[in-house]
């Protein structure tokens, strides 16, 4: 029997604890899937720039990270005001 999206994300969860893969790269995974796209490449993006991953940024989760590292990301994202997604990947 074919697993659903969410049920996915449960398992990765369950198996790779904070490793694993977010909700939303695993709907993005699914979805390409479904479409019969079987690359594992990544795909291009929109071509729009990232606005959140600065300097400034990277250097407010950093020193965020420094100070607790027992913070989570959404503590990261209410401490320093850069967006959950951001804080992810600048961690």
């Amino acid at each position: 029997m074919a697993k659903t999206a969410a049920e996915t994300v449960t398992m990765l969860r369950e198996a790779f604890k904070e490793e694993a893969l977010s909700q939303a790269r695993v709907y993005e995974w699914f979805s390409r899937f479904k479409r019969g796209d079987m690359s594992i490449e990544e795909q291009p993006g929109s071509g729009r720039p990232s606005t959140s991953r600065t300097d400034e940024n990277i250097k407010k989760i950093h020193d965020a990270i420094v100070f607790d590292r027992r913070q989570t990301i959404d503590e990261f994202e209410t401490l320093t005001g850069v967006s959950w997604s951001s804080c992810e990947a600048s961690a």
